[in-house]
């Protein structure tokens, strides 16, 4: 069955604004979506900033920067990869996920799945 990588992007400075019970509720719900029959994997990324490649043309060097430019008010914060038939079904399966009360949902398809 095809895989569907879910691009989980949210403002983080609200994560901070939570109570400690907030929190814990709130991990506690991703915990769970884990627990569906069609989830495959996901992760939560680091709080640094990463880096940011950018290819030179002509040959020359790449750039590399400090990650996500500092205007950008939602970071990339993780993912989930999910099996879903075509994008309409990734989609509703998606719709009960509990990021989506905190930030946005990209979703895309993964080849060679």
């Amino acid at each position: 069955m095809p895989h569907y990588m879910l691009l989980l992007y949210d403002d983080p400075t609200q994560w901070p604004k939570m109570s400690p019970e907030q929190m814990k509720e709130t991990m506690a719900k991703y915990s769970g979506w884990r627990n569906k029959p069609f989830f495959v994997d996901g992760k939560r990324l680091g709080e640094d900033a990463g880096r940011v490649m950018r290819g030179a043309p002509n040959g020359g060097s790449p750039k590399v920067t400090d990650g996500p430019y500092s205007e950008t008010k939602e970071v990339l914060g993780g993912y989930y990869v999910i099996e879903a038939s075509n994008y309409d079904e990734a989609v509703q399966r998606t719709l009960d996920h509990p990021h989506l009360q905190f930030g946005t949902i990209e979703v895309r398809h993964v080849y060679g799945t």
